[in-house]
């Protein structure tokens, strides 16, 4: 990303709550960004757990869930999870 970019979508970030900038210190997460932060890493986790499960290398499961992540409906997501949860709980 440009430099420019950066600053822009730091800038939206502060202005949505997610982050706060401190001045010489860097970036720093808020409550809220924390808590979207987390839910990201669930659906990430979720679908490349999903694509394991379903016989799809680790190495090409974490590529394809960095762009799947973010399309997939909350409906897909949960089915996944459940498919994920009954697929271990029968290994």
């Amino acid at each position: 990303m440009a430099q420019p970019t950066v600053a822009k979508m730091l800038k939206r970030l502060a202005v949505d709550g997610y982050i706060q900038q401190r001045r010489y210190r860097g970036v720093f997460l808020t409550d809220i960004g924390k808590q979207l932060a987390e839910q990201s890493r669930e659906r990430h986790h979720i679908v490349e757990s999903f694509l394991c499960a379903i016989g799809i290398s680790i190495e090409t499961a974490r590529i394809d869930a960095e762009g799947i992540e973010h399309h997939v409906s909350p409906e897909t997501l949960e089915a996944f999870k459940r498919f994920v949860t009954r697929t271990i709980a029968f290994s």
